[in-house]
């Protein structure tokens, strides 16, 4: 490094302000800002406790510039300014350009329901901001579909002769030719308005009054088309508040595993969720999820100009919580509540935005790109000569020996391929006999190679002894050219520390390694399948539905749940939020239905 950092380090002064490192072609490399410069650079360079980014950073920097300002808030928006003009590779980068869109509600006789982007400068009425133009597609869907109201502009509406084809597939009531009446099409107009403000408590209400109506005056038709309005209405809104105390809140939760980072970010207005969005920000220097999550929502709001909304809720407490309230506060000119520790309403928000978070990390680990760089760390971990292009997985699941299943999970270099998923209902095998089960399985598999469908790598949920079953199958059959890996919870049974058996050898691969995470993805995989199998086995004799198991459900209960929902399927796909809408459930028995349905 040919940067002295001695003397500089003198020069800096004990003040707030903003520093910028560049390497030797004169290119920003970071922007940071500091409540004391002379502190927060030294800290740079005192080769003690930084990670390995920091240190690679370090090592490129050749100068240091510094700009003092008159408060830590003038700091922190000089950096994000900074940012924003320069994007500095070792910052975290965000990409978003475009404004919020909203739902716009024309003044008409017979009013237009559009979306509409930018200034909001027509007379009538908006709804939003949404998070995406698709939510406002998928909610303009729904209203044309429920409440049958037009979508074309003033100048096709004025010289219409005969309906359109929109009016043909049920999706508007055709005010243009006078088809329905200026009243009950402003009825029609007010549902939506309600659902558009978050308050269709009523609308489900009355919908399914309207259906018990219909099925008692044996109108089954009608009542099946009201039930599937009701289903509509339902998944659209799921996850949706329908309190409108809460005001303007955006709930932010961050997950970060396999060197990914993913932010998901709700927006609720006047009390109801009008969407939500994945960010996959850029993190180059090892931030902790506070700092990271920190870093997000101050280049969110002062960078990319989203409007900072009355209470920011977070998954974790971001570091400078108090700093950053204050600057939001400052910028919004009225106080802004950041929170952490939340509860009911706000709690069941955070909950979903937290499981959207985690699954938006799951989708980006699926990533094509990502799961090229893992196989290439599986290959080079194994000392494989090319990279497996077919990976099978076997795994055992039964409930102390009854029902025993075996799954087979199949990846490429594409992922998973799903069409190509086997289950084996094992019979004749001891109960609770995992070897017997595993050497069952592989037997049945393998006795059935097909051209082009064998695997290069053979994964074993297990250790040693299923190892050792799987080498002596595929012995007995003849079978070349398939390596066996195992894959073993090793003696502490916690993730990350598998211990991998292969090639007669065990070793234990780095907990950030690639190759891990690829291998317990598939592991995972496998045991997911195994015990969808194993449980739709062992309730098939049964002969009864999965809510009569279910404590605290009795027939009541039961019924209520049917209703709401239709069928035991559409329960079994609800969330928590969404079972405890159902007259009778509390929020603790909609956890346990969900815990019992999802176990």
């Amino acid at each position: 490094m040919s940067f002295d950092a001695k003397p500089f380090l003198k020069t800096l002064a004990n003040k707030p302000g903003v520093y910028r490192m560049y390497n030797g072609k004169g290119e920003l490399l970071y922007v940071g800002k500091a409540k004391n410069l002379k502190n927060r650079v030294s800290s740079y360079f005192n080769n003690r406790g930084l990670n390995a980014k920091t240190q690679a950073l370090v090592l490129r920097i050749e100068s240091v510039e510094v700009s003092v300002t008159g408060s830590e808030t003038e700091a922190l928006l000089l950096e994000q300014n900074l940012i924003k003009k320069n994007k500095p590779p070792y910052n975290i980068l965000l990409k978003d350009d475009k404004s919020y869109p909203y739902i716009y509600l024309s003044d008409h006789d017979f009013p237009l329901l559009a979306s509409a982007r930018g200034k909001r400068h027509k007379v009538g009425q908006y709804f939003g901001p949404y998070p995406s133009s698709s939510a406002v597609k998928e909610s303009l869907n729904f209203l044309q579909r429920l409440f049958r109201l037009r979508n074309c502009e003033d100048s096709n509406f004025n010289n219409r002769s005969r309906p359109c084809l929109q009016h043909q597939i049920g999706r508007c009531s055709a005010p243009c030719v006078d088809l329905i009446s200026k009243e009950k099409y402003a009825a029609d107009m007010n549902n939506a308005v309600l659902f558009l403000q978050g308050k269709n408590m009523d609308l489900i209400s009355g919908l399914q009054n309207q259906m018990d109506e219909a099925s008692a005056a044996l109108l089954f038709e009608d009542a099946a088309r009201i039930r599937d309005q009701i289903t509509y209405l339902r998944k659209v809104q799921e996850q949706q508040s329908i309190d409108a105390q809460y005001g303007d809140v955006d709930v932010i939760a961050v997950a970060q595993a396999q060197g990914i980072t993913a932010v998901h970010v709700a927006n609720i207005r006047q009390g109801r969720m009008l969407g939500s969005r994945s960010y996959y920000p850029r993190f180059n220097m090892d931030e902790t999820l506070d700092e990271a999550l920190a870093a997000f929502i101050s280049q969110f709001y002062l960078v990319m100009n989203h409007d900072i909304t009355d209470e920011i809720i977070t998954s974790v407490k971001i570091s400078d919580e108090s700093f950053i309230q204050s600057v939001f506060s400052q910028q919004k000119g009225k106080p802004v509540k950041l929170s952490h520790t939340v509860r009911a309403q706000r709690l069941r928000w955070l909950d979903m935005v937290k499981e959207n978070a985690t699954e938006a990390l799951r989708l980006k680990s699926e990533d094509k790109q990502h799961r090229k760089t893992q196989y290439l760390a599986l290959k080079a971990a194994l000392s494989l000569k090319d990279i497996p292009m077919r990976m099978e997985c076997f795994d055992i699941s039964h409930s102390h020996g009854e029902a025993t299943v075996a799954s087979c999970v199949v990846f490429n270099q594409d992922g998973p391929l799903k069409s190509d998923y086997r289950k084996y209902n094992i019979e004749g095998v001891t109960a609770g006999d995992d070897y017997g089960a595993m050497e069952q399985a592989l037997t049945r598999r393998f006795k059935k190679i097909v051209e082009g469908k064998k695997p290069e790598l053979l994964l074993i949920d297990g250790g040693k002894g299923q190892v050792g079953i799987a080498l002596s199958v595929l012995e007995a059959l003849n079978i070349t050219g398939v390596q066996v890996l195992g894959v073993s919870k090793g003696t502490t049974r916690k993730a990350g520390m598998e211990v991998m058996i292969f090639n007669d050898k065990t070793f234990v691969l780095e907990l950030a390694s690639p190759a891990l995470h690829i291998i317990q993805q598939i592991r995972d995989e496998s045991h997911r399948f195994a015990i969808t199998g194993h449980r739709a086995r062992r309730a098939k004799p049964r002969g009864r539905s999965v809510l009569q198991d279910i404590e605290g459900i009795g027939p009541k209960r039961r019924k209520e749940l049917l209703r709401f929902f239709g069928d035991a399927s559409q329960v079994a796909s609800a969330s928590v939020i969404e079972i405890a809408k159902v007259p009778g459930i509390s929020r603790q028995l909609a956890q346990q239905i969900y815990q019992a349905l999802h176990a």
